[in-house]
Parts: structure tokens; sequence; C-alpha cells
């Protein structure tokens, strides 16, 4: 066995819908503006190339079946966006994967919120700077359980919704996607080489919007069913 300056960090394990087991994450990438009409509410039209961003693994915040999770409001922010998205759980890689051959990498399908530092990020972007301290901070990233592709069969369209507070703030179906799935993982194997353990993040509708301390989120996908968060 490796001997450690100190003990590393344990693996973020997210749960899995009829299993005991966990799924071991490895890296979080995350499709920006990949819904046509959130592209145009971010001031963009047309089919652009794809662009993509990380968060650390340990910035998720897994959300049991069933269970709330709770997300701590973070610090220097005073606009908190929530992002319904998506999230897709790969269990095979590879560089430069065919679109044809992309969905055979798909382990399984989840709900997840990319939580955005909004002020933050428009700061960046007119300074010409990275994402990271919009997107990438600490519980980013609430997920909920994975549910295998073996059950729910290939997701290509379906319902997707957030509410915050009970008022549907967010509506629009997979289908509407700019880049779909295994167009993505496609392009983005270009870039990286995917491996098992990593999870995409597909992109948001629009309706993008800030919560507050206090505020209890819903999200929804057809055949993957709700998940619960707050703002604490």
């Amino acid at each position: 066995m490796p001997d450690y300056v100190f003990t590393p960090p344990p693996v973020v394990g997210l749960p899995v819908m009829g299993s005991a087991q966990l799924f071991p994450v490895r890296r979080v990438y995350c499709v920006g503006r990949n819904y046509a009409e959130h592209a145009k509410e971010m001031g963009f039209t047309g089919r652009e190339d794809p662009f993509f961003f990380c968060k650390p693994a340990d910035a998720l915040i897994p959300v049991p079946a069933g269970q709330i999770g709770n997300m701590r409001y973070p610090s220097k922010t005073a606009n908190l966006h929530y992002e319904m998205e998506l999230v897709v759980a790969l269990d095979k890689g590879g560089r430069d994967i065919p679109v044809d051959r992309a969905n055979d990498c798909i382990f399984g399908y989840a709900l997840g919120l990319d939580m955005t530092r909004r002020d933050l990020q428009n700061e960046c972007k007119k300074q010409g700077r990275p994402w990271e301290i919009g997107k990438g901070f600490d519980e980013s990233g609430p997920i909920g359980p994975i549910y295998p592709r073996s059950v729910t069969g290939t997701l290509s369209q379906g319902s997707i919704s957030l509410d915050v507070n009970g008022t549907q703030r967010q509506v629009s179906d997979l289908s509407q996607m700019i880049w779909n799935i295994p167009e993505s993982i496609a392009y983005l194997s270009g870039l990286f080489e995917l491996a098992a353990g990593d999870l995409i993040f597909t992109g948001t509708p629009e309706g993008v919007g800030a919560v507050v301390k206090g505020d209890k989120m819903i999200g929804h996908i057809a055949g993957l069913g709700d998940f619960e968060v707050h703002v604490v």
C-alpha cells in the first residue's frame, strides 16, 4: 500500500436506485448553454459548438431517494442561481467516441442542480477570467440518486422542470437540447479522455433565477421522479 503524507480523502459515492452499491465519481463535466431558450436569455443564439466547464467531485451534494438535500448559501455572493439539469453517469469512456456509440458509455441518469454564483460568474466574464468561483464552489452540485439506464431505457426526451417554493420556474423537454446527449459525449471525448465514474451535467432550460436562504427547490425529470433541495 502507498505511504501517503496524510490519509487521502474518500471517493465521492452516489446512491444507485435499486442497489446497495454506490457510483464512484471521477470527474464532473458541465455543458454550457445547451437549451436554445436558455441560450437566448443569456444573450446567445444559434448552434455554437458546445463548451464545457468542470466542478470538483467533492462539490456534489448527494440526495438519496426520498430525502431532502440541504445546501448552505455560499459566501461572497448576493445572486445565487438555480439551473436544473439532467446528469449523465458514465461507466465506460475513451477518446474520440463516435456519436452512434456514445450511449453505450452511459450507466445511468440523475437529477442535478448546477448552482451558480451569478454575480461572480458575470464579473469573471467581464474580465475575461475563468468561471471557477462562479461554478465550482463548495456544495454547488446537489444531485439525486442514479437511475440505471438498464431500467430507464435511453433518455432523449421527456419533461424537465424546477419549482421554487411551489411555483414553477423552469420547464422544458430533454429533446430541446441544442447538442443531444450522444453528441455532447462524443464532442467532450475529443477534448478529454472520458472514463468510468465521469458525470456530465447536460445543461439547463430557460427560466434561471435567484434563490435565498429558506427557499425550497423541487426538480423533476420524466422517468426519474423528483428531488428536493433546501437553501439553508
